[in-house]
């Protein structure tokens, strides 16, 4: 039988879309790629949602209202970013979780370790794996199919920018009344970072020596067929991407938070050369720790070092490896494979330079460097206490920015024309919102936002009915959250 809606792909995104078109009366049909254990896309490996609130709610403390968000988001993106679609992302943060809740998903407060985030960030209690179980489990029971195993490799779409049905790699056709596509980057996709980073100036190619930090299945197959064979109108630069200095021991697919190095605030970073290359204490973790895969990608081998000394030990998330340790600087260098006459100009320099204040990595402190190119502007200290620890990273993909233009109504677009009943969520339409840079959990609040639009409208359009705007969806949930708190 044919569904009303049909949404491709299985995380975050995906379950918000096909559960709001459940709610609205829509039968629904979710094709999930991956077999049933490796549900839920890069979503599984989330922790947190990133949340506008005027006051403090259960799990998140003091207020962070809308403009310090949006400031937050202009400042890691430089201002490449759509205002209007931000905007509405970040309003629908502030009144989503009550709905969240309805299905299943717990919140808890920030584990002791992730620093900075307990006024802007309401933790998933089991995490992404917790949040993608619970939504399932409401999924089924509402009556949304789910099939895994399905990938789609084509979409029949008419000359007005219908979807007609789409294509599994298996050879079946599938028609609906209406599609919601929310089937992730190309991150996974080798050939393509190769393709789109190209060959440096060194002879390297650089997306060589890149770790997926989520899932295998994010190839990016219908984000291309709907760019090259139907000329859906883009948005974002193919080389920007969600990048993470993760540990270089990680395995290629699927190493998740727990490969994060998240020490290099409390330290130095040195190429294989051994000389440091950007500001370590620029900003808080949180809102800067989303370069550094990137900053590592432009080094020579694409690999980095974290040093730190004892004195940073407790102050940080241990990753899941332990780091390279040694009694001296010298031997730390001989055992990370550095040129240790470089090494040790580096970090004398370094030492040398700071000028300590009052060490408070809860702020941005006083601690700082002068005369030093790069500056460390914050939590400079001199790396000297043994035992000392190295942490070689290399870039840690989590996913591409490059996507399909859309608009408030999660519509996808052909020649500045929205279509009727095709719509995005999630990573395929991220880059409306991120053009560069990240902060931790605004990949959630914005695929959670456009996930539920894209659902409301798609068993809208199948009904024939006009659409709405994600503003609607916003004044729905202020409405529902004000009548529960009566």
């Amino acid at each position: 039988m044919q569904p009303d809606v049909l949404v491709i792909g299985g995380g975050n995104a995906a379950l918000c879309a096909a559960l709001m078109a459940r709610e609205a009366g829509a039968s629904v049909l979710l094709l999930e790629a991956a077999p049933r254990a490796w549900r839920g896309g890069n979503s599984a490996h989330t922790r947190n949602l990133r949340c506008m609130h005027d006051a403090p709610q259960d799990v998140l403390v003091e207020a962070y209202p809308e403009e310090e968000f949006w400031q937050d988001l202009l400042k890691v993106t430089g201002g490449q970013t759509q205002e209007p679609l931000a905007r509405l992302a970040i309003r629908h943060s502030g009144h989503c979780r009550p709905w969240m809740r309805r299905h299943g998903v717990h919140f808890q407060p920030p584990l002791s370790g992730a620093l900075h985030v307990a006024r802007t960030n309401a933790f998933f209690m089991g995490g992404g794996k917790a949040l993608v179980n619970a939504y399932y489990r409401s999924a089924e029971a509402l009556g949304v199919q789910v099939r895994y195993e399905a990938p789609v490799d084509r979409l029949e779409i008419d000359a007005d920018g219908r979807f007609v049905a789409a294509h599994t790699v298996a050879g079946e056709r599938i028609a609906a009344r209406s599609c919601v596509l929310a089937a992730g980057g190309f991150e996974s996709n080798r050939d393509w970072l190769r393709e789109a980073w190209g060959r440096n100036a060194r002879g390297e190619f650089p997306s060589d020596n890149f770790l997926i930090r989520g899932t295998a299945f994010n190839q990016g197959v219908l984000l291309r067929h709907l760019l090259e064979a139907h000329g859906a109108d883009r948005i974002g630069d193919p080389t920007q991407a969600h990048m993470v200095a993760i540990d270089a021991r990680a395995p290629l697919y699927d190493g998740g938070i727990c490969t994060r190095i998240d020490c290099v605030s409390l330290g130095v970073v040195v190429n294989r050369e051994g000389e440091r290359f950007y500001d370590e204490g620029e900003d808080f973790w949180p809102k800067r720790y989303a370069i550094w895969g990137r900053l590592v990608a432009m080094q020579p081998g694409q690999i980095g070092y974290s040093i730190i000394d004892s004195q940073a030990i407790g102050r940080f998330m241990p990753p899941v490896f332990p780091g390279v340790k040694a009694d001296s600087l010298p031997e730390l260098a001989a055992q990370l494979g550095l040129p240790g006459h470089t090494f040790m100009q580096t970090l004398q320099a370094y030492n040398d330079a700071c000028r300590v204040g009052r060490f408070d990595h809860t702020v941005l402190d006083d601690c700082h460097t002068e005369g030093l190119a790069p500056a460390k502007t914050h939590w400079a200290r001199p790396i000297v206490q043994a035992p000392f620890y190295g942490y070689a990273v290399r870039p840690g993909v989590t996913f591409t920015y490059l996507g399909l233009q859309t608009d408030g109504t999660a519509a996808v677009r052909f020649g500045g024309t929205a279509s009727a009943n095709l719509f995005v969520a999630g990573e395929m339409m991220a880059g409306n919102v991120l053009g560069k840079g990240y902060t931790a959990g605004v990949g959630m609040s914005i695929g959670t936002a456009f996930g539920r639009i894209a659902g409301r409208n798609a068993a809208l359009a199948a009904r024939q009915q006009p659409l709405c705007n994600l503003a609607n969806v916003i004044a729905d949930d202020k409405e529902k959250n004000a009548h529960a708190s009566a």
